[in-house]
C-alpha cells in the first residue's frame, strides 16, 4: 500500500507525524522516531517561558554574588546585569538551532521546528528567521493565550493570532502551521479564517495538563500527564467538520494511540496525525506497528492510496452530517433502549 501523504507542501512517507515532546529534544532521539517509522519529526520546542525564567534566575544569582555564575566580557567589559538574560537567550536558541542542523544531517524525513512564546512577544519574529535560517523544513507556531487572562477582551485576544501570524509569514519563506486550542467562542468560524491568512496548516488541537487535588496532603498536583483514546473525539469531530471548510493542512492531534485512531483521523479529513502520548506508553518502536495496522486496513479494503479514503466521513461528505452536531446527542438519548437501566 502507497502510504505517502502531503502535509504542509511537504512529502511524508506516511501521515503519522511525532509531535513536540522530549522525544524529539535531541537529535538522537529524532534519528530514533525516524528509524522507528515516523513520517515526520516536530521538535521540542523553544519556549520562551523557559528562557525568561532561567534568565530571571541567573540575574537574581548575579545581584546575590553567586560564584558559579559566570562573567563574560562585552565590548572589553564586564556585563552589565541585564546582559545575562540577553545572553542566556542566545545560548538557548544557539542550542536549539544546532538541533534543528543535527537532526536534518541525521534523517531524511521533514524536520518541523516549534516556536511558543508570550502574547505579542517580538520573539515570535526573531526565533523564527533563525529556526528558519538553520535549516528546519517548516515551522509549527505552539500558540494559546489563556482564557483566564481577564484583563483582555476575546476580540483583543484573538486579533492576537492574525497579528502574530502575519508578522512571521513576512520574514520567512518556509511553510507555516499553527497548533491551536479549541478555547474560542466561535470555533468553526475561527478555524476557517486562521487557514486563510497563508498559514500552510493547522493543528487541532493543544493539550495542556490539568491540575488534581490530593486530598491527603490538600495540595495542588498534575494530573493525566498522557492523553488516552476517548480524547480523541474532540478532534475526531472538528476535523471531520473543517475538512472542507478550509484553505490549508489539517494536522490531528491529542488521542490517538494507534492505528485505528489514524485511520479514522484520515478518513474525518486530517491530513496528517500527531502522536506523542502513545509512544511515551508503547516506546517508539509503536510507531512502526501503527503504519503496519494502516497498510493492513487500506489492504483489507482494496485501498490503494491515502487520497483514496482521506475526507471520506467528512461531514461535508456524510449521508448523516447532523450526527456531527447536536442531532448526536440527541437521537442517541432519545433511544430508550441504550439508557442505564436503575
Amino acid at each position: 500500500m502507497d502510504t505517502s501523504t502531503s502535509y504542509l507542501g511537504l512529502s511524508l512517507k506516511n501521515p503519522i507525524v511525532v509531535g513536540s515532546s522530549g522525544l524529539s529534544g535531541t537529535a538522537e532521539g529524532v534519528r530514533r522516531l525516524a528509524e522507528s517509522g515516523a513520517g515526520a519529526v516536530v521538535l521540542k520546542s523553544l519556549f520562551q517561558e523557559e528562557i525568561f525564567f532561567e534568565s530571571e534566575k541567573v540575574i537574581r544569582d548575579t545581584k546575590k554574588g553567586d560564584a558559579s555564575v559566570q562573567y563574560f566580557d562585552y565590548d572589553g567589559r564586564k556585563n552589565p546585569i541585564e546582559f545575562y538574560g540577553y545572553k542566556v537567550r542566545e545560548d538557548n536558541l544557539n542550542r536549539y538551532t544546532t538541533l534543528i542542523q543535527e537532526s536534518k544531517a541525521s534523517v531524511d524525513i521533514p524536520v518541523i521546528a516549534s516556536i511558543n512564546c508570550f502574547f505579542d512577544s517580538i520573539e515570535w519574529i526573531a526565533f523564527a528567521k533563525e529556526l528558519e535560517k538553520a535549516g528546519a523544513d517548516a515551522l509549527e507556531l505552539n500558540m494559546f493565550f489563556p482564557p483566564t487572562n481577564f484583563n483582555n477582551e476575546r476580540k483583543e485576544k484573538e486579533a492576537l493570532y492574525f497579528q502574530i501570524i502575519d508578522k512571521v509569514l513576512a520574514v520567512v519563506s518556509i511553510p507555516v502551521s499553527l497548533k491551536i486550542t479549541h478555547y474560542f467562542t466561535d470555533l468553526g468560524p475561527m478555524i476557517q479564517k486562521l487557514s486563510q491568512t497563508g498559514i500552510a496548516g493547522l493543528v487541532l488541537f493543544n493539550r495542556f495538563f490539568s491540575p488534581d487535588f490530593d486530598i491527603k496532603k490538600i495540595e495542588v498536583v498534575p494530573s493525566y500527564l498522557f492523553s488516552t483514546p476517548a480524547e480523541m473525539a474532540l478532534s475526531l469531530r472538528w476535523v471531520a467538520i473543517m475538512a472542507e471548510k478550509v484553505s490549508c493542512s489539517l494536522a490531528a492531534s491529542t488521542g490517538i494511540h494507534d492505528g485505528e485512531g489514524v485511520i479514522k483521523q484520515i478518513l474525518a479529513g486530517a491530513d496528517a496525525v500527531q502522536v506523542v502520548s502513545t509512544l511515551y506508553k508503547n516506546g517508539v518502536k509503536h510507531l512502526g506497528t501503527m503504519v503496519e495496522d494502516l497498510e493492513t486496513w487500506m489492504g483489507s479494503k482494496g485501498i490503494k492510496t491515502i487520497p483514496d479514503f482521506k475526507g471520506r466521513l467528512s461531514q461535508e461528505k456524510s449521508s448523516d452530517p447532523a450526527m456531527y452536531e447536536r442531532a448526536q446527542f440527541m437521537k442517541y438519548f432519545a433511544d430508550k433502549k441504550r439508557l442505564p437501566v436503575t
